[in-house]
């Protein structure tokens, strides 16, 4: 009796880590002009669209991808960022 109990304390430990890796990790936010920057507006928006097909194989695979995925993720908001500061440097031209 004690061994289940002990198994669903753990079963609820790692459903709440999961949902705060989830949660952690923050979409990347496309802030460039496309009607100044194009190219730059089309490339972030790929990042968005790479970032959401990761979180659906995250889903569809149980979050079991050995943090590949996140750290793909953390990628896509890097490169995101730098894009949104290059057409920033672009636009202050």
């Amino acid at each position: 009796m004690v061994r289940t109990g002990s198994m669903i304390r753990v079963f609820f430990v790692m459903a709440l880590l999961c949902v705060g890796v989830m949660y952690a990790q923050s979409r990347p936010v496309n802030t460039v002009n496309q009607k100044v920057n194009p190219n730059i507006y089309a490339a972030n928006a790929h990042i968005l669209q790479a970032w959401d097909f990761i979180g659906v194989a995250q889903q569809q695979n149980n979050f079991d991808m050995q943090n590949y995925a996140a750290t793909a993720k953390n990628l896509l908001v890097q490169a995101s960022n730098d894009l949104n500061t290059a057409a920033k440097i672009a636009d202050s031209k």
